[in-house]
């Protein structure tokens, strides 16, 4: 079974150029949108310019989608205008437009920056309340909240999934916990757009890695088990980075670096 037009937003950052080699196992035509061109169209892929503040533009290029990966907005932190037109008036489009077009199912690209100041010798799942690192962590608290409330006013059926680090391989002593395969997110994204049964559900993009904070046995049903782990790159990494301070905020807190970077305001 396969998806017949599925939309990818954000479709020239970095996680959806690594995604896009590995759609076609579930979808047969690719509808690729963002702000930047993208290049090297393959024969199941078509792209539409779209900027996600503009309401009209946004309710046409959901029709007729069947599914949509949510991928755009702003990924780092940034300044309050980009994340409002980006993370908050973007995601609040890409939704109504989706209600207004028979709610085709939604994976949206969530952040681990929503719960970054949980602390990292607490274990996570899906009931851990917000405590955003950063302006975009709040954004993607917000985001994780409209998928809420469309899904229970609307029947909007969304999976919000908090990605880790989703890097060709782990670059620092952290993402040994969060690293996120990107064979595990489009087999996610599988999953969650070809189930029985999706409802709103909350999980954490985390590859199989050996230690990890967070829990996602309230979303099993998606029968999800990703496949691969960080444990191949601990040893280099441990011996190569510098030793860490464990009263760093950087170090106690899940979100890293994101706890002590300066407020863009």
């Amino acid at each position: 079974m396969k998806i017949e037009n599925l939309l990818v937003t954000g479709a020239a950052g970095g996680i959806a150029t690594a995604l896009r080699p590995l759609l076609p196992a579930f979808a047969e035509r690719v509808v690729l949108s963002d702000i930047a061109s993208v290049a090297a169209l393959g024969p199941h892929e078509s792209f539409i310019a779209c900027n996600l503040a503009d309401a009209a533009a946004v309710n046409e290029l959901v029709q007729g989608m069947d599914a949509i990966i949510h991928l755009g907005g702003i990924s780092v932190e940034k300044p309050f205008a980009m994340i409002l037109d980006g993370n908050i008036v973007g995601a609040y489009n890409l939704f109504e437009a989706a209600r207004n077009a028979g709610r085709p199912r939604i994976v949206f690209a969530s952040s681990n920056h929503v719960v970054g100041f949980h602390r990292r010798d607490q274990r996570l799942d899906a009931s851990a309340p917000p405590r955003p690192d950063t302006l975009y962590g709040v954004s993607k608290a917000f985001g994780e909240a409209l998928a809420s409330y469309y899904h229970d006013k609307f029947g909007q059926e969304c999976l919000s999934v908090r990605i880790g680090s989703c890097f060709p391989a782990p670059i620092d002593r952290r993402m040994l916990a969060t690293w996120l395969a990107i064979e595990d997110f489009a087999d996610l994204c599988a999953c969650a757009l070809l189930a029985p049964r999706l409802g709103h559900t909350l999980i954490y993009g985390v590859s199989d890695n050996d230690e990890s904070w967070w829990d996602n046995r309230e979303a099993t049903f998606l029968g999800w088990r990703p496949k691969h782990s960080s444990a191949r790159w601990r040893a280099d990494l441990m011996e190569r980075m510098p030793p860490q301070d464990p009263t760093s905020p950087a170090v106690v807190y899940q979100g890293g670096q994101f706890c002590v970077i300066g407020h863009p305001g």
